[in-house]
């Protein structure tokens, strides 16, 4: 069994002797910064010049510097930037700043695991990743409770920095629900693949598939949608509850026995070796060698099948349906309020 850590197991006192550098205020950057500054962590936050996020860094009372002023003045810097703009900066603001005895820490380890960015000697390297939104990590913490994370080591050398980021990992509310000893390679590999295989790409297509499938048979799109996408979210969060042993026992018996039957014929040996396939793109770096190509070249390829994806039937009739459902998004703008980059 892994190890999980938890209060007890961290000492505050390593992350409040240290000067902290949020590099971003999207989504995770706010709740770290936040979350870190109400713990008494010395934090200050690095933006990008004309940054829309400033103005809301600076009402929450945070310091807000240029990154490579960030970068320079702390001795741990947390870099919270999308995966495809993290090189750029680091190479451009946070590299030139790095000192025997400085920290870089991340909450993804995607450029660390795939060489786009190769810390110097001398600086500690390790992961603090919460299994969470930011809104949720911020809110939980709010709240005197926190949200799991993950922690990983790639590069010891202070001898301490697994200590660090425990302490990290204290000071952001995650040692209250506990934290969970990981590598780089498995939080990259495992994130890539769960994205991928089943919470986006294998659920989004599953979604279409079944909506396309009972279109073309001649039902309604509206039944289709409220079928295969609408009460999506009612299972969802009773695995998410209760497991799925859990979700069955709430379905009625019918739906347990289709599911229990029929389940394995949907995902069945050939959609298994393709998983399996997903899986090596990832492990070999294809992946992200081609995710850094198509960044490079502009993203055409990616736009496309971006505007593809919002042209499918499903999202004209899913947001005719949701007008008149309000209570759906609720709460959709508070979350979003906060995601800014």
């Amino acid at each position: 069994m892994a190890e999980l850590y938890y209060e007890s197991d961290a000492d505050a006192t390593l992350i409040q002797g240290r000067k902290v550098a949020i590099i971003g205020y999207g989504s995770q950057g706010h709740a770290h910064a936040l979350n870190l500054a109400d713990s008494e962590v010395d934090v200050r936050v690095g933006l990008r010049s004309g940054s829309a996020s400033t103005k809301k860094a600076q009402s929450a009372g945070l310091r807000v510097l240029p990154v490579a002023d960030a970068a320079t003045e702390a001795d741990l810097i947390m870099l919270l930037l999308p995966d495809t703009e993290q090189k750029a900066v680091y190479d451009a603001e946070i590299a030139p700043a790095l000192r025997r005895g400085d920290a870089l820490f991340f909450a993804h380890g995607f450029n660390i695991r795939f060489g786009q960015i190769v810390p110097p000697p001398g600086v500690d390297v390790a992961m603090v990743a919460p299994k969470g939104p930011g809104h949720l990590v911020r809110r939980t913490f709010t709240e005197g409770a926190g949200v799991p994370s993950l922690v990983a080591v790639s590069q010891d050398a202070s001898g301490k920095a697994h200590e660090l980021a425990l302490s990290y990992a204290h000071a952001l509310g995650a040692t209250r629900a506990g934290v969970l000893d990981t590598t780089f390679e498995e939080e990259t590999e495992t994130d890539l693949f769960g994205e991928q295989v089943v919470l986006c790409g294998g659920m989004t297509s599953l979604v279409q598939a079944g909506f396309e499938t009972l279109v073309e048979a001649g039902y309604q799109p509206e039944s289709a949608y409220f079928e295969c996408l609408h009460e999506l979210k009612l299972i969802v969060d009773l695995m998410y509850e209760q497991g799925i042993a859990g979700m069955r026992y709430s379905i009625s018996d019918t739906a347990e026995y289709g599911d229990l039957t029929r389940g394995p014929r949907i995902i069945d040996s050939r959609v298994r070796e393709t998983m399996r396939r997903v899986l090596d793109d990832i492990r070999s770096g294809a992946f992200a060698e081609e995710w850094i190509a198509e960044n490079r070249s502009g993203r055409k390829h990616f736009d496309e099948l971006r505007a593809k994806g919002a042209a499918h039937s499903i999202e004209k009739v899913g947001a005719e349906l949701r007008a008149m459902m309000p209570f759906v998004s609720a709460g959709r703008e508070r979350v979003q309020d906060v995601s800014g980059g």
